[in-house]
């Protein structure tokens, strides 16, 4: 009688420990499927170039410095990256606000590859304005990965300057440097805007989904 006893009980342990793991698992996957809804997934069709920008994924909080005149001044931001249309796509939204709290940049970049072409495609949206620019056109240069830095640049539709430089780097799980450059020519370039992204601690970025891209 006691080596059935004993035999229930470590029948029963079994039973529990499994039951343990399959919720677990089940709370993995939902915590999984919560992800894969605010972020969207990278469709293993897609372009492997597209992981260029996959470190956008997630939520990021900014520190934006800004050159007014000849001072620096201090903006807060937010930076948030998805995968949108089936995962052939990246959409990132980028927001800042001046020391009051009042929204003074808010716009979506729009981000596709074209493997036929070998050629980016990548749009930014000023919410605020209602216009398109189109960023890393090919007369510019195009989008340049160097080894560590991404860089394109851009005609400016309405600043003061006529192109725009932006160059990511630092770029890591936790953090990216977004760096803005202007210029009257395309030629001589001043530094005007430096961003410092950190990930938020909420955001879980899908890193594994694509091969890192070789160009």
């Amino acid at each position: 009688m006691p080596d059935r006893i004993k035999s229930r009980s470590l029948f029963d342990e079994v039973q529990k420990t499994l039951e343990q793991s399959k919720q677990l698992r089940e709370q993995s996957l939902r915590v999984r499927d919560l992800a894969d809804q605010r972020f969207g997934i990278a469709n293993p069709n897609a372009p492997a170039a597209l992981s260029r920008f996959l470190f956008l994924i997630g939520r990021w909080r900014c520190e934006a410095k800004v050159l007014v005149e000849t001072k620096w001044r201090t903006f807060e931001a937010t930076w948030h990256g998805r995968f949108i249309l089936d995962g052939y796509a990246i959409a990132d939204e980028y927001r800042m606000r001046d020391p009051a709290g009042e929204l003074i940049v808010l716009g979506l970049n729009l981000r596709t590859y074209d493997p036929a072409r070998q050629i980016w495609n990548i749009k930014w949206l000023n919410a605020l304005t209602g216009t398109w620019t189109d960023l890393g056109a090919e007369e510019l240069g195009g989008v340049r990965f160097d080894g560590r830095s991404i860089i394109y640049a851009f005609k400016e539709p309405a600043a003061p300057h006529a192109y725009t430089r932006a160059t990511y780097t630092n770029i890591s799980r936790a953090h990216f440097t977004w760096r803005g450059e202007k210029s009257d020519d395309g030629k001589a370039w001043t530094e005007f805007m430096i961003v410092e992204a950190y990930r938020s601690q909420d955001s879980q970025a899908r890193p594994e989904v694509l091969p890192l891209a070789s160009w």
